[in-house]
Order: structure tokens, then C-alpha cells, then sequence
């Protein structure tokens, strides 16, 4: 499905960014662009369990940050004609596999987007590396894109499971609980985030009692072996973390309260949770609940302004994810026009090292060394219903992480 933004589709209200692109702009028509355009691809979920989340409404993000490029640039753009290309990945790695191929071969994509689901986005990883072209992750949390799956065309954007498990993971075990059942999905991101909790945990003091992998997609929505299982574990867990996202998120909670494992002594910690979830289960099924969180619509300004403009196009407030891809395909362009062309290489070059200022990125750097974009996170809580006073405001941010804290110094398994 292809989508074309234009300068006369171009927003009245530019976010001009700090920090990004320097060098002076280049005209268009100099034919250092493939076929004299640039094209952009977001690749996700935009039928299944991540669809909410990210889905088609960040392609309505991406098509924001072009606009917002060609109103700031106007005939200065490297070019005018960006379009855009999008597919569902199904969350099943071979389809994104395949739908990867097709967008750089068949459908001249420049650089490809999101792509929720690490099975996946380890698989689009590979192809970005074969034809070596640009893919910037946003939707995905293995830390293994910035390890031993590294490759020099991707980078890695918005978060990873250490930031998640930092964060969520040793706040809780310090102030909640230090006996914890671990519940994730049984796949790439489930297994990496275990991983990075159980690491968080001990580090922090507390004990790994039990853990177990769901299937995923867990098509029958019912998690009730798992949830029943957790208080009668001996030594009994105080916390149930549950490392599910999306819709399986809101059957595990949903469950969780039907059982009122609260009652029975087991708190809750949401591995990653989205202001979506949030919405679908309303604040009153998790009030209380602590969690990282990457971006927040209401947390300053900036942020509510951007979310305003969004809302207008979408009719929801965005997520952090909706955020990180309208600031990645800015990035991307600020990088094609300092550099001039679309060549990978030399926006590689430009990126590698940069620091970075946008409504997404606060504190951000494009690392060399693993291309991790690091950048502040958020310790956050979800509101009771009686503190919401406009709808979607229904989290207060408790701390502010800083970029250095956040996320993990490069790995050696990474080789780029």
C-alpha cells in the first residue's frame, strides 16, 4: 500500500527540531536520490494483538514527520516526492521476512520502520544487512539488535527489554516485593525479557521463584494455569510479572483481577505496558501499577502539542511508539538532507554519533558503537480513576531516567 505526502500536505504547525542535520540544504533534482525520491516503509501489525499500539496510526505519524520536513524545508528539500509504504507482518517472522525483501527490491524503500514482534525484527535485521539498506526499529524489544544481531544498517530506537527491566524491575523489587513469578511469551521478546528481569531482580536482591512461557499468540486468551498456579508457588511470589504487551496484556490483567490474586498476597508488575492498554482496561484495573515507560503525550509542552496534532489526524492520543517513528522518519530525512542523497553508507556515517533533540528524543544519541539510540526514560504510574481528569490522562511520571541510566553500555557481542 503505497501513500505520497507532498508540500501541499505539509502541517501549518512545523516542529522544528534541535539538534538535527547539519549541513547546508540541497536542492532537489541533483540525482543523488534513487529514482529522485525518497520512499519510506513501516512494516508491523496492523490486524493482530500489536495492532492498537503502533499499527496504521503510525503511519499516520510517519506521514506527520514528512509533512513537517517538507513545510521546514519547503523547495530547499533534497526532494519533495517521499512517499510511503506499509504491510502487515502478521507478527509472523517469515512474513516479515518476505514483505522486508519485497519493500527494499520491489518497492525502492529507503528505509524500513517499526516492526513490533523480535522474531520479526531479527528477521528484517538480516535483510537490512543483506541489501544493505536502512531499518530503524521502533516497535521491537530484544536487546540482540544491539548485540550479537547487530549489523551496520540498523539501529535500534525507541527502547529494549534492560531498559524495561532497569526501570520496572528493580523499582519494584526494592519497594514491593523481592519474590517474583515471571510470566512472559514464549517467543524472541518474551525470552529476552525474562532475561532481563530475572538479571534486574537479583541484582536488586530479590529471588526468581518461578517462571513460565506462554505460547504465543496465545490465540485462546486464556492465561488461567499460569495466574492460578502463581500463589500457591512455594515460596509463595509477592509480585506476578507479567511480560505480555498488547491485547495479551489486557487478558492477563483482566484475569489477574478476576482471580484477585491481589487479595491472595501476589502484586502485579506489567513488563511493558501502552497507554492503549491502559485505555482498554481503564485506569481502574491498574491503579497503582508502576512501570518504564519510553514517552509520555501529557509529559511537558512539547509532547501535548505534538500529541494535539496527532489526535487531529488519528482521533486517539499516541503511544510512545507513535512518537519514536514520527521522530525516526524525521531523523532519517534531517540525515538524507544533510548528506544530500539517500545513499545508506553516507547517512550511516551522518547518524553514527550524533546527538539528537526532538519531541521524542530528550537527551538522545545515535550510539557508534551498536547504533542504540539511547535517550531519557520514565518511571511511571498508572492514575486512579478519581485523579483522571481528561480523557487519556491516566498516568503521572514518577521520576525521569536519565539517558546514560537507562540503557545498557554496548555489548561486546555486537560487531559492526
Amino acid at each position: 500500500m503505497r501513500r505520497t505526502m507532498g508540500v501541499a500536505a505539509a502541517s501549518a504547525a512545523v516542529v522544528l527540531v534541535a539538534g538535527c542535520g547539519g549541513g547546508g540544504p540541497q536542492s532537489s533534482g541533483d540525482g543523488k536520490l534513487t529514482g529522485d525520491k525518497i520512499v519510506l516503509g513501516v512494516l508491523n501489525d496492523q490486524s493482530g494483538v500489536y495492532s492498537e499500539l503502533s499499527g496504521k496510526n503510525s503511519v499516520t505519524a510517519v506521514e506527520m514527520a514528512i509533512a513537517d520536513f517538507t513545510a521546514k524545508y519547503g523547495d530547499k528539500a533534497v526532494t519533495r516526492n517521499i512517499t510511503v509504504e506499509t504491510a502487515d507482518h502478521q507478527n509472523k517472522p517469515d512474513v516479515a521476512n518476505s514483505k522486508a525483501q519485497e519493500m527494499y527490491d520491489r518497492k525502492g524503500v529507503d528505509l524500513i520502520l517499526d516492526v513490533p514482534t523480535s522474531s520479526a525484527a531479527l528477521k528484517v535485521a538480516d535483510v537490512a544487512k543483506e541489501k544493505k539498506k536502512l531499518y530503524f526499529n521502533i516497535g521491537a524489544a530484544t536487546t540482540d539488535l544491539t548485540g550479537k544481531s547487530c549489523n551496520k544498517y540498523t539501529f535500534h530506537y525507541a527502547y529494549d527489554t534492560y531498559m524495561l527491566a532497569n526501570g520496572t524491575g528493580k523499582t519494584t523489587t526494592e519497594q514491593i516485593g523481592k519474590n517474583w513469578y515471571i510470566l512472559y511469551p514464549n517467543y524472541a521478546f518474551g525470552q529476552d525479557m525474562e532475561k532481563s528481569f530475572s538479571t534486574a531482580i537479583t541484582a536488586a536482591g530479590g529471588t526468581v521463584v518461578g517462571r513460565d512461557g506462554a505460547p504465543f499468540p496465545n490465540t485462546s486468551g486464556d492465561f488461567s494455569t499460569f495466574l492460578l498456579k502463581a500463589p500457591n508457588l512455594n515460596p509463595k511470589p509477592d509480585v506476578l510479572g507479567t511480560m505480555q504487551a498488547g491485547a495479551e496484556l489486557v487478558n492477563v490483567v483482566k484475569q489477574y483481577n478476576e482471580f484477585k490474586l491481589r487479595d491472595k498476597g501476589v502484586d502485579l508488575a506489567v513488563g511493558l505496558m501502552f497507554l492503549t492498554d491502559i485505555h482498554s482496561l481503564t485506569p481502574a484495573a491498574l491503579a497503582g501499577t508502576t512501570y518504564t515507560d519510553a514517552w509520555y503525550w501529557n509529559f511537558d509542552a512539547k509532547n501535548r502539542e505534538f500529541a494535539d496534532r496527532f489526535q487531529q489526524k488519528a482521533g486517539t492520543r499516541p503511544t510512545f511508539a507513535h512518537a519514536a517513528n514520527y521522530s525516526a522518519a524525521w531523523q532519517y530525512l534531517e540525515a538524507v538532507q544533510a548528506a544530500g542523497t539517500d545513499d545508506a553508507d553516507a547517512v550511516v556515517k551522518g547518524l553514527e554519533g550524533k546527538t539528537v533533540e526532538d519531541v521524542f528524543l530528550r537527551n538522545g544519541k545515535i550510539r557508534a558503537e551498536d547504533h542504540r539510540v539511547v535517550h531519557d526514560a520514565y518511571l511511571a504510574q498508572v492514575k486512579p480513576q478519581s485523579e483522571v481528569t481528561e480523557p487519556w490522562d491516566y498516568v503521572k511520571v514518577l521520576k525521569t531516567i536519565p539517558a546514560a541510566e537507562a540503557f545498557r553500555t554496548p555489548s561486546a557481542d555486537c560487531k559492526l
